[in-house]
């Protein structure tokens, strides 16, 4: 498999982790104190971390930092917006698009050659 297919999957699967370690304590644990939600978040993130350290050493053996960077941030965007309207029953805003383009600008600048 490519360096750079399982750099985006495992990247995505680490984002997946990451965006409810993050947000999704908002939605389901509003009523708990923040230290609750902190250690819930901390041990979501744990696995984030399991496979986005991975992830990166992959990345890293084909891409620069600044391409990894751009392509986590096009992830993060790209599994926020859904998880944002699915989940967390958050609106769809045409903000979301203008950012999208202007990542579409990142990458582009970014992988060039």
């Amino acid at each position: 498999m490519p360096v750079i297919v399982k750099t985006v999957s495992l990247l995505i699967c680490s984002n997946l982790f990451m965006t409810f370690a993050w947000y999704a304590h908002l939605k389901n644990m509003s009523a708990k104190p923040w230290f609750i939600a902190a250690l819930a978040s901390w041990g979501i993130a744990f696995f984030e971390y399991m496979i986005q350290v991975p992830a990166n050493r992959i990345g890293y053996t084909q891409l620069s930092l600044a391409q990894l960077k751009i392509l986590q941030e096009v992830i993060t965007l790209s599994v926020f917006v859904p998880f944002s309207i699915f989940y967390m029953k958050e609106g769809f805003k045409l903000d979301f698009i203008w950012a999208g383009l202007c990542l579409v600008g990142a990458v582009y600048f970014m992988f060039r050659t």
